[in-house]
């Protein structure tokens, strides 16, 4: 109900009061139907059926005095949703056996913590026959013999991001030296030779950065193609005087010192 309903209603008694007639009982009756709200002590707030608030309407429009429109009193008006009903109350059968679920569940709880807990226990331990991990090695083995042992290190990426960096520096110092040493050309003419310069610059330095590759990787095969081949250089007995042994060992250190080689040389062997 709105406040226009709510005066409504009251002028409407106030009718009724003054002209009671049998089709205002009837009308009145039509109003306080069972399946509709009361309309007894109204307020703001109150629920009320939208034939009730067109019966109002119908009955104060015959009245001059006190015609309203129906604008008016539906204005400010919502849809009132009555509260859900009452949860009905739990049968006995209901009460018992939630009563007996909670003496099972306490009983349960005070059983485990009298017992020990079973130990954890591995996956390798709970399936010994598994061979999970030989499975997992032999579908992530490497393809390739090389790939063995071929972890990046830090070393590694220090280097090839300080290689990046040279690249870079060089790259766009080269530029920025061929702009600022056309500064009386035109843009273009400017632009043009620094982008120019610059592509030169990356050309040399990725050639000679794969010839020094080239080079280096040659020097590798080539040493592993060397044969090393172990020769004794001197022998002595154990237990000789001092002094033959000093002779010996002063002999062989000069020898080493003059062919700038160890005790074991490493000698190329014939192809």
């Amino acid at each position: 109900m709105t406040s226009s309903i709510v005066e409504a209603i009251n002028r409407l008694s106030e009718i009724e009061i003054d002209d009671d007639t049998p089709s205002n009982e009837e009308s009145k009756h039509n109003t306080t139907e069972k399946d509709e709200p009361s309309l007894k002590d109204p307020s703001v707030g109150k629920p009320i059926s939208h034939g009730q608030i067109v019966d109002i309407w119908k009955r104060l429009k015959h009245d001059k005095d006190s015609a309203t429109r129906l604008e008016k009193l539906l204005r400010g008006a919502t849809v009132y949703i009555p509260p859900p009903p009452p949860k009905p109350e739990p049968t006995e059968e209901y009460k018992e056996l939630m009563a007996r679920l909670r003496r099972e569940e306490e009983e349960r709880s005070y059983e485990r913590m009298l017992k020990k807990a079973p130990p954890r226990e591995s996956f390798a331990q709970r399936f010994p026959s598994d061979r999970t991990a030989q499975s997992f090695a032999e579908v992530n083995r490497p393809i390739r013999d090389s790939d063995i042992g071929g972890d990046i290190e830090h070393g590694d990426i220090q280097k090839q991001v300080t290689l990046v960096i040279n690249f870079l520096v060089s790259i766009f110092g080269c530029g920025a030296a061929l702009w600022l040493a056309a500064r009386w050309w035109s843009v273009p003419a400017r632009l043009f030779l620094s982008l120019g310069g610059s592509i030169v610059v990356a050309i040399a330095e990725v050639a000679v950065y794969s010839a020094y590759t080239w080079r280096m990787a040659e020097g590798e095969k080539n040493q592993k193609k060397m044969k090393e081949v172990k020769q004794i250089v001197q022998t002595w007995v154990v237990g000789e005087d001092d002094s033959v042994k000093e002779d010996l060992i002063k002999a062989s250190i000069s020898e080493n010192t003059e062919s700038d080689a160890n005790l074991r040389r490493r000698i190329k062997a014939p192809t």
